[in-house]
């Protein structure tokens, strides 16, 4: 047990002599440059060096739980630096921090108001008629009903960790927003604190967040391990809230009564018909994902109109897909060559 002290102990001095020498913890490094703005939301161009490769522009749009920086966390782990590298002309979104002004924005103000129009803007300043869109997580599965009331504006759709069918029983998630009291919650705080999201989804593994402060005790004396640390939990603990409005709708329509795979669901008055979405369909899905299971992914490929489309499985966890060794080396290869080959 002594020796186990002395250890810690001497780890912790090391670790406080390296946090010395780090002045400040750097996210979201590649340059952009903003090229429009509606309210809170922006749209970033990532810039390039050499003439792209396809010359049809690419939109990105995360979830709104998190911020997108994530995809470009650091230098040799930015899913966007290498898509660039790669060859593809990126745009952005950045959804901003909603506030409880904001309290009323819903789920179409977000899908067919603020991403029709960074679509439509980037349609016009490109010369193009249509684009090819990516979208993650919650932006993914936003990125597909935008596909099916939209094909005509999109030349290929990717999403990657996208939730579609929310009838699985593996995760607690999806169990516990159909008991969720979700019009008290939103009537009463008019905007979903992140935070309390967060702690939601902390839930689903609670060892995680005890393992791993005790794992990058062994690495408190590299400075480069401990900023890798550091611009992880940067991300992690930037949290916007969600305008309730868009929140109920959400929760209702996608977690609790399944719409979207079940062809009931409308926007707007309109129908979402999966079958309208037939524009060109790559779907990557993380084999080990604690988040999004697999089986809420696959079932979108019977679903949807396209007659090209293709499942990507990638090995590892939810996370693994933006940051990990292997999603620089092949995925976004892969994923850049899919899109190149659609141009």
């Amino acid at each position: 047990m002594m020796e186990e002290l002395t250890s810690t102990t001497q780890k912790l001095a090391k670790g406080y002599e390296t946090l010395q020498q780090i002045e400040s913890v750097e996210v979201a490094v590649t340059p952009k440059e903003l090229v429009w703005q509606r309210d809170k939301v922006k749209m970033y161009h990532y810039k390039r060096e050499t003439p792209a490769k396809c010359a049809t522009p690419v939109l990105v749009s995360f979830a709104m739980l998190n911020r997108h920086d994530v995809l470009d966390l650091q230098p040799d782990r930015s899913l966007m630096k290498k898509l660039l590298e790669e060859g593809l002309d990126i745009y952005i979104m950045d959804w901003g921090y909603p506030t409880k002004q904001d309290r009323y924005l819903t789920m179409e103000d977000y899908i067919d108001g603020y991403m029709n129009d960074a679509v439509d803007f980037i349609r016009k300043s490109a010369k193009v008629d249509k684009i090819h869109k990516m979208g993650i997580c919650q932006g993914g599965t936003y990125s597909m009903i935008y596909a099916s009331l939209y094909p005509e504006k999109l030349k290929s759709l990717t999403t990657y960790v996208a939730p579609y069918d929310f009838s699985s029983a593996k995760c607690m998630l999806y169990t516990w927003t159909k008991y969720v009291d979700v019009d008290a919650m939103v009537d009463a705080m008019g905007i979903v604190p992140g935070e309390m999201l967060d702690q939601a989804f902390g839930m689903l593994k609670p060892s995680m967040n005890i393992s791993k402060y005790l794992g990058v005790l062994d690495s408190l004396e590299d400075k480069e391990k401990t900023l890798n640390f550091l611009r992880m939990e940067k991300w992690k603990g930037d949290l916007p809230a969600i305008p309730g409005e868009m929140y109920r709708k959400y929760i209702k329509d996608l977690f609790r009564d399944n719409k979207l795979i079940k062809g009931e669901m409308e926007l707007g008055g309109r129908p979402v018909n999966l079958k309208n979405m037939t524009v060109p369909f790559l779907n990557v899905y993380a084999t080990e994902d604690n988040i999004i299971p697999n089986e809420s992914t696959l079932p979108i490929m019977d679903a949807i109109g396209s007659k090209d489309k293709k499942n990507y499985p990638f090995p590892g966890g939810h996370i693994g897909v933006f940051v990990g060794g292997k999603s620089q080396k092949e995925l976004a290869p892969s994923v850049a060559k899919w899109v190149i080959e659609r141009c």
